[in-house]
């Protein structure tokens, strides 16, 4: 399971069920769709599974898509890298890097390889610009391209349109999905289930979520925003997430909070900072400014509680340096080391909170992802503004346009 503990004093019951009761009504809505998914994908991982049925000859999935049409597939995959039920190699490009495009090329051969073209609007310029770079540099046909590429994107997009003309198999996203909370949808059942991962556990670990949230009442989701969003002096959220298999993770989390939550509201300029840290290396850095800087930051702490692969550290004596009293494993010392700096944070008065996971599984990850869309559409309801647009980057796209056209 997944443990939410709050190192804050609680809001009444009073305080918060206004909010609980304007989620409720958005999901029974319809317009947010990321809240259904995990009924709704289900689908999608047959349909999935049956495209891929005997092509044993495809050994690299190449995943092409910009923001939320990547960053949460590059979560899981970092989380989920010991479940995997083929041999498939996952390779995801997310920026017009020169560097990035040109190893992708190195790792993988033509005829070993599916590319998933990922753009929701189905005009996103830099997905486009690397999809006509993969056909130009492999020489390919318009009749060809059928063989190599798939589509993942909004019914009747341009990118649809193009994929009917052409041939090319097309996934969908719901309409009422937006990019960054579009990971259960086929941005994130097509690949992963083409890279053998446990989809199908992913949703039933975002429902049992879903369910403790709205059946069960949980209210660690609505305590832990209504205190970080109404907080006198703490305008950033850092997430300090302990295992390298949070590095994925870390920069999801991110994209959703920032782009979600920083918003205008008139004249006024809302938003709650992301920064995201992986435990323990950054005890050795960023820490420092946590502790002794200004106290203008939430915490929250993530680990996972299960260390049965770890190695043990051997019980070596040295004449000069320091030896432990008991044997302990590695991921029991990078624990130990996350419980320690979360005591001295909560020493220092900050407002901290602590996710702990059982275990690092397709479950529990999908539990994970959907606390935070969950946190971040109750966050939004409580600063109110709309956690679902992004007019900031729309301006950029239009004045990208613009330059390229001019």
């Amino acid at each position: 399971m997944l443990n939410n503990t709050l190192f804050f004093k609680k809001s009444t019951l009073y305080t918060i069920s206004s909010y609980a009761n304007r989620i409720n009504d958005e999901v029974k809505s319809g317009d947010i769709g990321y809240y259904h998914l995990i009924d709704t994908s289900l689908g999608l991982i047959n349909e999935s599974l049956s495209f891929i049925l005997n092509k044993d000859h495809i050994k690299n999935i190449v995943l092409v898509g910009m923001g939320g049409s990547s960053c949460g597939v590059k979560a899981l995959h970092g989380m989920l890298f010991n479940e995997k039920s083929n041999q498939r190699k996952l390779f995801i490009l997310d920026n017009t890097s020169t560097h990035s495009f040109n190893t992708v090329l190195q790792e993988i051969t033509l005829k070993e390889s599916l590319f998933l073209i990922i753009s929701k609007t189905g005009n996103t310029i830099e997905v486009i610009s690397l999809f006509k770079l993969f056909i130009d540099h492999f020489k390919l046909s318009m009749q060809e391209l059928k063989k190599y590429f798939v589509f993942i994107t909004d019914k009747d997009s341009k990118l649809h349109q193009e994929g009917q003309d052409l041939g090319i198999k097309c996934f969908f996203i719901p309409a009422n999905v937006g990019g960054r909370f579009s990971i259960l949808s086929a941005v994130g059942v097509v690949p992963l289930c083409f890279c053998g991962y446990n989809v199908k556990a992913l949703l039933e670990g975002a429902k049992a979520c879903f369910e403790d949230f709205f059946i069960h009442k949980k209210d660690e989701i609505l305590q832990k925003a209504y205190h970080y969003c109404t907080h006198k002096n703490a305008n950033m959220n850092i997430l300090f997430s302990y295992s390298d298999a949070f590095k994925g993770f870390n920069e999801w989390y991110i994209q959703l909070i920032a782009e979600s939550l920083g918003k205008k509201q008139g004249y006024k300029r809302i938003g709650l900072t992301p920064i995201a840290l992986i435990g323990a290396r950054d005890q050795h850095s960023f820490l420092q400014l946590i502790m002794d800087g200004p106290k203008n930051k939430t915490v929250t702490f993530l680990k996972i509680k299960d260390s049965q692969k770890a190695p043990i550290i051997p019980d070596i004596h040295f004449k000069f340096l320091d030896s432990f009293s008991n044997k302990i494993n590695l991921h029991e010392l990078l624990n130990a080391q996350c419980d320690a700096t979360m005591h001295a944070l909560i020493a220092e008065n900050l407002s901290v909170d602590l996710i702990e996971l059982e275990k690092l599984d397709a479950w529990h990850a999908g539990y994970l992802m959907y606390y935070y869309e969950l946190f971040t559409s109750t966050c939004a309801m409580m600063l109110g503004i709309n956690a679902y647009d992004q007019p900031g980057v729309e301006v950029g796209k239009l004045i990208l346009k613009n330059i390229l056209n001019s």
